[in-house]
């Protein structure tokens, strides 16, 4: 028998049992589901990480009281007792720090935004150093970043995203406009790029001030960020890291061996753990899968001893025709074969579908990789080979004078 009349028989035998078909394939399709939406999923997560997350760039340290990542409450609380990073520890890495290239600080707080009779009441408003635009690669669209003599004076100046141009300053030239941020007045200097959305959240709905301007309008009792630009990744961030931790161990006067009351990362930092977190997920994820693979392959494996039962005269009609024990046997594989294989096809289906119905509804990458398909695929037609080996060896073996005395 030529395999493509066998994988003919094999279609038609599937075809001429839909239903049954349909509800045995439903193993294999949740199982390849699971793995593709989740691949799609962390795979665009990941590349998230890239291009969002890790806008400061790849040569970015920074300096704050808790680190970019932590993991359990008992962490946090310790963190929560250390020092604040202050404006005095910012001057001082910017005077000290010899392989600093660009020193930058931060602080943030959510507001109100008020211009004439439209307002907001949960934009972002960030108190940068006039170094923050560069160091954290925003272009302004519109107009001008703030200059130092500004930061130092405290002017009052402001840089706003497009959600507040579009929303709170309405139509014509956004520049010159006078907004009240928490009750104070700030010229709009410069417009930022479009950030677009990160999980369903606006990335353009903030108002960046001088530092000292913040400083002076909420206080300096809380934390803030030390970013500084080291030039290079490697070997140079490493020995920008070191310097950073002498200053600042100075400053704090710790004696030799004590633990750091400061944490200093790089981008690579929240990234290592991101990929770690998504890994463990993507492993969880795809045991579950392996389970229901595993059932559907159970499933197949005992629909096609069904189907040999029932197609008990067939086989022995086909050995009396000269068909060979080979001939069956490659008849069943092909079929448990293409019944997999077509639950791997709508698991694929299914898979991307759900991960891009996420996308639309929270705004969560995703992005489909090419191999994931073909790796689910290739899975899901040798399940069905292995589970399919017992039943098509049984049909073989069947005796044809025993086959043709079978009841219909």
């Amino acid at each position: 028998m030529q395999f493509s009349e066998a994988f003919k028989l094999a279609l038609q035998s599937l075809w001429g049992n839909k239903l049954r078909t349909i509800l045995t394939l439903l193993g294999v399709v949740i199982g390849v589901a699971s793995v593709i939406t989740v691949v799609t999923l962390t795979n665009g997560a990941e590349q998230f990480v890239t291009t969002k997350i890790n806008t400061y760039g790849a040569s970015v340290v920074t300096v704050s009281k808790m680190p970019q990542t932590f993991i359990t409450l008992d962490e946090y609380l310790s963190f929560q007792k250390r020092r604040d990073v202050t404006i005095d520890d910012y001057r001082a890495i910017l005077s000290d720090c010899k392989s600093c290239v660009s020193v930058g600080a931060t602080r943030s707080s959510v507001g109100k935004v008020v211009y004439g009779t439209k307002s907001t009441t949960d934009t972002n408003i960030r108190g940068w150093t006039w170094t923050m635009p560069p160091i954290s690669n925003l272009n302004i669209e519109e107009g001008r970043s703030y200059t130092e003599t500004e930061d130092e004076h405290s002017a009052h100046v402001a840089i706003v995203g497009s959600d507040v141009v579009e929303n709170v300053l309405g139509f014509g030239d956004p520049i010159g406009k006078e907004i009240r941020v928490d009750g104070a007045a700030y010229t709009v200097i410069g417009v930022g790029e479009h950030q677009g959305k990160m999980l369903g959240q606006s990335m353009d709905n903030w108002v960046a001030i001088p530092l000292t301007a913040f400083l002076h309008t909420y206080g300096a009792h809380q934390s803030m960020t030390v970013f500084v630009n080291a030039g290079g990744g490697g070997e140079v961030m490493d020995a920008v890291s070191d310097e950073l931790r002498v200053i600042m161990r100075a400053r704090r006067h710790l004696a030799p061996g004590a633990p750091d009351t400061f944490s200093i990362d790089t981008s690579a930092t929240f990234q290592n753990l991101l990929g770690k977190i998504i890994n463990s997920f993507g492993a969880v994820v795809v045991a579950i899968a392996a389970v229901s693979l595993v059932i559907g392959g159970i499933v197949i494996m005992n629909i096609m001893l069904v189907s040999v039962t029932e197609r008990t005269r067939e086989i022995g009609v086909r050995k009396a025709l000269g068909a060979r024990r080979n001939d069956i046997l490659l008849q069943f594989l092909i079929e448990s074969a293409t019944m997999s294989l077509v639950g791997g096809v709508l698991g694929v289906i299914a898979g991307i579908s759900a991960a891009k119905i996420i996308t639309l509804a929270i705004d969560f990458p995703s992005a489909v990789q090419f191999w994931s398909i073909l790796v689910s695929l290739f899975v899901a037609t040798s399940v069905g080979l292995f589970f399919g080996v017992y039943p098509a060896h049984k049909a073989a073996q069947l005796d044809p004078i025993t086959a043709l005395r079978a009841e219909l």
